[in-house]
């Protein structure tokens, strides 16, 4: 199920992105940037394991992982999390949890769109990528 999400994603549009990181602790230089920068995201898998790198000239960030194991990440501002990622009705759900918060980030794909809803709290921001051809 994850194929899905495999290939190269371009941010075409966001919404609440800044009110998201302010709620996790962003310094607003920091915000201003990251509101600022189109980042690629690459999706790959290799055998069990999911590879999701996000580019940008701001900064570039490398996960991997297994489904539905627990892993540690340092996230692009630089929090420590516990990170679990899991397909659930054909979403990539990732949680991080630090310091007693939680956000989640899910991925949906649905054609060449792919669309990533980050929660913390009551606070939901959603960015929207095209497929690279």
């Amino acid at each position: 199920m994850v194929e899905a999400f495999v290939g190269t994603w371009n941010l075409k549009e966001s919404e609440k992105f800044d009110e998201y990181m302010k709620e996790l602790g962003v310094g607003l230089g920091t915000r201003k940037l990251g509101c600022m920068t189109k980042p690629t995201t690459i999706i790959a898998v290799d055998g069990e394991k999911v590879t999701v790198k996000t580019q940008s000239t701001f900064k570039n960030t490398e996960i991997s992982f297994e489904l539905e194991k627990e892993f540690d990440e340092t996230t692009a501002d630089d929090r420590k999390v516990k990170s679990i990622v899991t397909i659930e009705d054909g979403k990539m759900v990732h949680i991080q949890r630090w310091d007693g918060k939680e956000t989640s980030l899910v991925r949906e794909v649905d054609g060449n769109t792919l669309t990533l809803t980050l929660t913390i709290g009551n606070v939901i921001s959603k960015r929207y990528y095209v497929k690279a051809e």
